[in-house]
């Protein structure tokens, strides 16, 4: 017996399949439900996630939006079959700690990625250390981005980075559209590793820090390290898998 809490994004104004499944199907609150069942697309997913961390339930997500890389397509109003025949899988955020020029910390996480990317005309100018290691002294471009396995597909890999199996225990630091030094596209480090990213130029060369869906502006600086102690639970269909989806996305970025 499975409680369903649904959660229903907005933006889509076709809302015909997810009135069906209302109908049929009580909605419980959170807390009360077995799974939280989420109609949209990767974008309102990444938000319903942090929305409702706190009640550490499985998500199911039913795509209504376009790409819906995170999502699965709809399948039957059988809502339970469905999900007792699906597969369970855990991903950890970063969690990011971000320090303004005014010296206000904003903490967050990013399930995707966290991107630096400058805000004027001026390139941004960046230094990125990995533990207690310089990796790059200095990174003139028009920012880096922080991904994770599971966002190793989005932003990431339109920028030229690379694609990381769920499983790697990776993440990967990816340069976008590098000016100096101009063949430095990145690097893949252990998920265990604390990166730091510096703005070197506060005054000249603004530099904003977007973490999936959270913008700051005018960042001096940025603490990026996974957080494995925050496990969100996505619930996908056998054939369809987050792990084969990836694995798939491997394949087409070898050719």
């Amino acid at each position: 017996m499975y409680n369903f809490h649904f959660t229903i994004d907005k933006i889509n104004k076709n809302k015909k399949l997810e009135k069906s499944f209302l109908k049929k199907y009580k909605n419980y609150p959170p807390k009360l439900s077995d799974v939280i069942v989420v109609f949209g697309g990767d974008g309102f997913m990444l938000q319903t996630l942090k929305k409702y961390q706190k009640y550490n339930k499985p998500f199911y997500g039913i795509n209504r939006g376009t790409y819906g890389f995170l999502m699965n397509k709809f399948k039957s109003f059988n809502l339970k079959k469905v999900i007792l025949n699906s597969k369970l899988i855990s991903i950890s955020p970063l969690q990011i700690k971000i320090r303004t020029k005014n010296n206000k910390i904003f903490n967050s996480i990013a399930i995707n990625e966290i991107s630096l990317l400058r805000q004027s005309k001026q390139t941004a100018s960046l230094r990125i250390i990995v533990g207690k290691k310089i990796l790059i002294k200095k990174l003139v471009s028009d920012g880096v981005l922080i991904s994770t396995p599971a966002g190793s597909t989005a932003y990431n890999m339109s920028v030229g980075g690379p694609i990381l199996s769920l499983n790697s225990k990776k993440i990967a630091i990816t340069s976008i559209s590098p000016f100096r030094p101009r063949r430095w596209k990145g690097k893949t480090v252990p998920s265990t590793a604390s990166i730091i990213i510096e703005n070197l130029n506060i005054r000249k060369r603004s530099v904003s820090a977007v973490a999936d869906n959270i913008e700051v502006r005018n960042i001096k600086s940025v603490n990026v390290k996974t957080n494995n102690q925050i496990k969100f639970k996505l619930m996908y269909d056998k054939r369809n898998s987050l792990v084969k989806k990836i694995k798939l996305e491997q394949i087409r970025h070898s050719l």
